[in-house]
C-alpha cells in the first residue's frame, strides 16, 4: 500500500485518472496492480491503483445518485459494444506481453506489427479493452 503522496488529490491544476465500474473490486485491484506493476494506493471505497503516471479508480455499479441523477454505473456484459479503452504504451511491447501472459493476462492476440505501431488488446477481468502498444513507426 502506498502513502497518501501517491493518491490522485493535485495541490494545483487537474490530473486525469480513469474510473472503472467493476464486479469485484479485489480481484479487479489486483488486476491492474500484477499485470501493470501498479501500487495499491487504496484498498477500496473506492479501490485506487497507481499505474505508472495514471490511476485506476475501481467501485462497485450503482444507481443514480444526487450528483448524478438518471445515471446507473455497470461492468460491461459480454458482447456488450466496445465504446472506450485504456490505451497502454509501452516500450517494449514483447517484454510485457510475455510478463503479462505469465501473469494471466488474457489478450485477443498476440501483439501485431500494424507499420506505425505494435499493438495487442487484453481484457481485465469485467471484461474492459485495453490495447497494448509500442510506437514504431510514428516518430
Amino acid at each position: 500500500m502506498a502513502d497518501g503522496n501517491d493518491f490522485p488529490a493535485p495541490v494545483e491544476g487537474l490530473l486525469v485518472t480513469q474510473f472503472l465500474t467493476v464486479r469485484d473490486v479485489a480481484v479487479s485491484r489486483e488486476f491492474y496492480a500484477n499485470i501493470f506493476g501498479g501500487t495499491v494506493v487504496r484498498a477500496e471505497n473506492p479501490a485506487t491503483v497507481k499505474v505508472a503516471n495514471t490511476w485506476i479508480i475501481m467501485n462497485p455499479g450503482g444507481g443514480p445518485t444526487p450528483d448524478k441523477p438518471d445515471v446507473t454505473l455497470t461492468a460491461p456484459e459480454p458482447g456488450d459494444p466496445v465504446s472506450a479503452f485504456l490505451n497502454v504504451r509501452v516500450a517494449d511491447i514483447d517484454a510485457f506481453y510475455a510478463d503479462a501472459l505469465a501473469k494471466g493476462g488474457q489478450f485477443l492476440t498476440a501483439p501485431i506489427d500494424r507499420h506505425a505501431e505494435v499493438r495487442c488488446y487484453l481484457r481485465d477481468p469485467d471484461g474492459y479493452l485495453i490495447e497494448i502498444g509500442q510506437t514504431t513507426g510514428l516518430l
